[in-house]
């Protein structure tokens, strides 16, 4: 059976990994000198409490390739066929290290690894996807194909209270013009061509969940949609409400935004996404 691999900030959830038995390797958060390890010696809770009243600001890292040998090695014990799903490229080198990994260990390992090119909700669908697939009995080139299939229909939208977490993590991307702009608006960003893009500013919380929702339900007909927050569980189960109401029969996946992403996120981001049907 096909054993899937994915990194942290596919953000998911500890029931879906223990249920498809799914492989999770962590990015490292730094604040200054200390060294935490994401969800894995640090949570989201502990993590977003650190960010707010730390006096050093965070920085990120991509998981060592000796991490992602390691994880092959224990999984070659099981199978000889694995496929790892990272996050996008263009903003962090995981899926490099990743590709290192695999020039290290015994090449009678078939590993394949795939840069989504998305995170959080977008690395989260399709590596549930391709462990439902491995469980089914799929081989690793039909569930890689199915995959790489899958990864343009994605849609994932961010609401961010500020961009400066972004601008201090250099990976703003495209929504560097906005720096600078009229205060009290809220950025609606996404991923396009693997790094940071924006939709719209919205004036305001409120409505820019509404344009989040909005955009939601441009997605036709999705199965499942993932709904994520940092640190506004409120929010987000009002969110999952307006969700339910334009998607009845899809399956709500709710979930918390990680470290390695809140880093450059902020503290009050939202997420949602899914696989879009048209």
């Amino acid at each position: 059976m096909v054993k899937i691999i994915c990194d942290s900030t596919g953000d998911i959830p500890a029931e879906i990994i223990k249920q498809y038995d799914i492989t999770t390797v962590p990015l490292n958060i730094l604040f200054g000198t200390d060294n935490y390890q994401d969800r894995v010696n640090l949570t989201p809770a502990q993590f977003y409490k650190m960010l707010v009243e730390s006096k050093v600001h965070p920085t990120t890292s991509q998981p060592a390739p000796g991490l992602f040998a390691e994880a092959y090695q224990k999984l070659a014990k099981e199978t000889d066929e694995i496929l790892v799903l990272t996050l996008s490229a263009g903003i962090s080198g995981t899926y490099e290290s990743a590709l290192q990994a695999k020039q290290t260990v015994d090449s009678s390992l078939k590993i394949e690894v795939v840069d989504t090119r998305w995170t959080c909700a977008g690395l989260l669908l399709p590596t549930l996807k391709a462990a439902r697939a491995a469980e089914q009995g799929m081989k690793l080139a039909e569930i890689t194909k199915m995959v790489k299939d899958i990864l343009p229909k994605i849609r994932v939208y961010m609401i961010f209270d500020t961009l400066e977490y972004l601008r201090k993590g250099g990976r703003i991307g495209l929504a560097k013009a906005w720096l600078g702009g009229i205060l009290k608006l809220n950025p609606v960003l996404t991923l396009k061509d693997g790094v940071i893009h924006p939709v719209t500013q919205a004036r305001g919380r409120a409505k820019a969940v509404d344009i989040l929702v909005d955009l939601m339900k441009k997605t036709g007909n999705p199965e499942e949609v993932v709904v994520e927050d940092a640190t506004t569980p409120e929010e987000l189960e009002d969110l999952v409400k307006r969700i339910v109401a334009v998607f009845p029969n899809a399956k709500i996946i709710r979930t918390k935004v990680g470290p390695a992403i809140g880093v450059h996120a902020g503290p009050r981001i939202m997420v949602a996404g899914a696989i879009s049907t048209t």
